[in-house]
C-alpha cells in the first residue's frame, strides 16, 4: 500500500501532523509512506522512522527564482518535482493542509483516494474540489492536532496515543551540547530558553520587558539562559541582550531545526512567543511558558498538559490580524505574568 501524506507547511502545522503520521504507520505498518512539505519544514521530517520518503515542494524558491535570471532552471527543477509527485500510484492521499496549495498538487498527484475536510472549514481556499472523499468538517476551535486525528478517525484509524518521535542524529546532540556549554563560567542550577521573536508583528512583545524577564529568570532560578531564533532574528536579540544586566547568550542563526530540537530537548523550560519553536519544544515534552496575544491557544498552543499560557484577556482577541494600531493584546501582558506562569510549571 502506498500512501501521501500532504502537509506543506509551517513548521508548527508540519509537528501537529506528526501524530498523525506515527498513527498511520501503526494502522499500516507495511505501507510505504511518503509526505510531501515544503523545505522550510522539511527537515523535521527527513529521517522519521515511520517515513519511506520524502517530496519536498521548493514552490517559493520557483516563484522568485522565475522572475529572474534563471528561470529556466526553476522551470525545469519545478517539472522534475512535478514527474516525482507523479511516479507513483497512491492507494490513499490524506491532504492535512486544506489550502488551495495543497489542493493543486493533489489535483497532480496519482491516487485512488483523496480525502480531506469537506466545505465549512476556515481558510480552505475551496481544497475540497480536489477531494473524491470528502470528511464533515470539524469544529475550527478544536485544537490542530486534535482536528489532524478527527480526519483520521473519521476514516477508521483511531489513536489516542500522541507521539512526535522528531528523528535527532548524534550530529545535531553533539552541536547542542556544544551550543549549551560554550563559554561555561560558573555553575547554574537550570537551563532556560527565550524564543522572543515571530513572523507577524501582533505576536511580538516589547524588547525591555524580554530583557527584565531574562534577568529576573537568571536572578530567580539561578539559570543559564540563553535566546533562540533565525539568523534574521539575530540583531532583535542583540538588542535585548544590551539592555539586561546579566549575561545571556544568542544562539540565533546559529542552529538548524533538527539542532534546535536538541537544544530544547536538553532545557529545562521555554518561554516564546507563539511561533514554530514554541511547539517544537512542545513536541520534545519541555515546559513551554507561550506569550498569545492576536492568535487563539486553544487552536494552535503547545499541545499537552504543563504548559502555561500567557494572555491580556481583551475582548478583541484572538483577532488573527497581522498588523494592529495598538498591539494592545500583547503590550499588556506584563512581566510579573510572565514570571508566574514560569513559577506554575513547578520547576
Amino acid at each position: 500500500m502506498n500512501i501521501l501524506i500532504v502537509k506543506l507547511s509551517a513548521i508548527g502545522d508540519v509537528i501537529h501532523t506528526l501524530p498523525v503520521l506515527n498513527a498511520v504507520r501503526k494502522q499500516y505498518p507495511d505501507a510505504h509512506i511518503t509526505w510531501l512539505v515544503e523545505e522550510a519544514a522539511s527537515s523535521l521530517i527527513e529521517g522519521h522512522t515511520a517515513l519511506n520518503r520524502v517530496l519536498v515542494s521548493k514552490r517559493k524558491s520557483w516563484i522568485k527564482g522565475i522572475a529572474g535570471h534563471s528561470y529556466l532552471d526553476n522551470i525545469r527543477e519545478a517539472c522534475s518535482f512535478i514527474k516525482e509527485l507523479r511516479d507513483t500510484k497512491y492507494d490513499i492521499i490524506l491532504d492535512f493542509q486544506a489550502l488551495l496549495k495543497s489542493g493543486i498538487l493533489i489535483g497532480l498527484a496519482k491516487g485512488k483516494r483523496k480525502i480531506g475536510f469537506d466545505k465549512g472549514m476556515d481558510h480552505q481556499e475551496h481544497s475540497y474540489i480536489f477531494l473524491n472523499e470528502r470528511v464533515p468538517p470539524v469544529d475550527m476551535e478544536t485544537h490542530a492536532l486534535t482536528r489532524g486525528m478527527m480526519l483520521l478517525k473519521a476514516i477508521g484509524i483511531s489513536s489516542n496515543h500522541i507521539e512526535y518521535n522528531i528523528y535527532i542524529s548524534d550530529q545535531d546532540r553533539k552541536k547542542a551540547d556544544d551550543l549549551l556549554r560554550q563559554n561555561e563560567e560558573k555553575e547554574y542550577k537550570l537551563l532556560a530558553a527565550i524564543n522572543p521573536v515571530a513572523k507577524w508583528e501582533t505576536k511580538l512583545w516589547d524588547n525591555a520587558k524580554f530583557a527584565k524577564l531574562a534577568d529576573s529568570l537568571i536572578e530567580q532560578y539561578n539559570a543559564r539562559l540563553f535566546f533562540t531564533g533565525s539568523a534574521e532574528d539575530r540583531e532583535l536579540i542583540l538588542d535585548i541582550i544590551s539592555r539586561m544586566k546579566c549575561k545571556a547568550y544568542n544562539l540565533a542563526g546559529m542552529t538548524s531545526l533538527k539542532t534546535l530540537t536538541a537544544v530544547y530537548k536538553e532545557t529545562d523550560f521555554v518561554v516564546s512567543t507563539d511561533t514554530g519553536p514554541m511547539h517544537l519544544a512542545a513536541a520534545v515534552g519541555t515546559p513551554v511558558v507561550a506569550l498569545f496575544g492576536p492568535t487563539a491557544p486553544w487552536r494552535t498552543g503547545p499541545f499537552g498538559a504543563g504548559h502555561q499560557i500567557i494572555r491580556a484577556g481583551l475582548e478583541c482577541s484572538p483577532c488573527f490580524k497581522r498588523q494592529c494600531k495598538t498591539i494592545d493584546c500583547m503590550k499588556q501582558i506584563s512581566v510579573k505574568q510572565v514570571l508566574n506562569g514560569v513559577a506554575q510549571l513547578g520547576i
